[in-house]
């Protein structure tokens, strides 16, 4: 029985996400503030995290933020009265695998829910922890990306879209492969999201961003990652 977890410092709205959720055989636990939360992440370990945005205290892009720094796996799904683009890429950013606006919909809250626990990486896979290409160093326990003895310092969603480039070096990747692998495909959102975070990419990791030698586009099909030499 996979375990939610549901923030929200409004109780009526927690406990209808509750036993809609209950209703659909999932194990729940409730926190009405960012603390509690945080608590209960800890002790518990849920499946998912259901999160709303604005609490007093602790809001929910600290707990977003805490939650990303230790665990990378765990499916949160930000819940929020805040619709302007800046909120959701601010989210998004920080390690959100999805966002739902309120009032609440709960049988689309439902369905979010569990698209992104079938998309959330399972704990048997294998996969390298590290990843090395030409002087490009990427730890994926650490989370860390050095080129040669420079370290580089990347958002939760550009580390994601290197390592999926990172792993199959020389290889073309569409834009909506990329869209599929950082963001999900049950993601409600825009695959020319991944060109913005190609050209933070480039400024981060090229020396000439305007004439990249790492980080390639293949015209009218995608991006390849070459990495043989610095």
């Amino acid at each position: 029985m996979k375990k939610i977890l549901i923030v929200d410092d409004e109780v009526d709205i927690a406990s209808s996400i509750q036993y809609v959720l209950r209703q659909e055989g999932f194990q729940t636990l409730l926190a009405h503030d960012g603390v509690k939360a945080i608590e209960l992440y800890e002790t518990d370990k849920p499946d998912l995290i259901i999160l709303d945005l604005m609490m007093p205290g602790i809001d929910g892009y600290e707990v977003c933020r805490r939650v990303r720094s230790a665990d990378a796996k765990t499916p949160i799904l930000m819940l929020t009265a805040r619709t302007s683009e800046i909120d959701t890429v601010v989210g998004l950013e920080l390690g959100a695998n999805d966002y739902i606006p309120k009032p609440v919909r709960l049988r689309e809250l439902v369905a979010r829910v569990k698209a992104n626990l079938r998309a959330a990486p399972s704990e048997k896979a294998e996969q390298p922890r590290t990843i090395r290409a030409g002087n490009l160093f990427v730890d994926l326990d650490s989370r860390t990306v050095k080129v040669g003895n420079q370290s580089i310092d990347l958002t939760f969603k550009e580390f994601e879209l290197l390592v999926a480039l990172a792993k199959q070096p020389n290889r073309v990747f569409t834009r909506d492969q990329l869209f599929a692998q950082v963001w999900g495909s049950d993601f409600l959102g825009e695959s020319r999201t991944v060109d913005v975070h190609i050209r933070y990419l480039r400024e981060k990791l090229e020396l000439d961003p305007s004439r990249p030698k790492h980080i390639m586009t293949v015209r009218g099909v995608g991006y390849r990652l070459q990495w043989d030499s610095p």
